[in-house]
């Protein structure tokens, strides 16, 4: 485990890309939780990349394929889905999918390590939040 001190920390889709691309290894060393559409929002990620010519096809499904590898618990049961509509509802978000990073971060997670600014700023007051480096030592 990383400094954190087995901290259960939930992490959005720029930060599990962010840890495909630097250190997979940080799933190891940390327990890391997300919403079930996660590995989705990822998928979109990259294929935006490819689509915008920022990544080649092969480095996207090779990303993708590390993707596969993270160990990351993903999350989706009724209570985690009615909590993230009630908070989409509460930050007046028009998207629900967001708010279901914020959901997991409140009810499985001790902290929440964000790289989408959007829910960086929906996370505030909700959640304890923790920069990326500290994922790296």
């Amino acid at each position: 485990m990383s400094d954190l001190n087995g901290r259960r920390l939930a992490i959005d889709a720029v930060t599990a890309l962010q840890i495909i691309r630097d250190d997979p290894s940080i799933g190891l060393r940390n327990r890391l939780v997300g919403p079930a559409v996660l590995r989705s929002d990822v998928l979109t990620l990259l294929y935006r990349e490819v689509r915008k010519g920022a990544l080649s096809d092969a480095a996207g499904r090779a990303q993708l394929e590390a993707l596969a590898t993270l160990k990351v618990r993903l999350l989706g049961d009724r209570v985690s889905r009615a909590t993230a509509w009630k908070l989409a509802r509460r930050l007046d978000w028009d998207d629900v999918a967001r708010a279901e990073y914020l959901a997991v971060a409140t009810l499985q997670a001790d902290a929440l390590v964000a790289g989408d600014p959007t829910i960086t700023a929906g996370a505030v007051g909700l959640t304890d939040l923790v920069e990326y480096g500290e994922l790296l030592r």
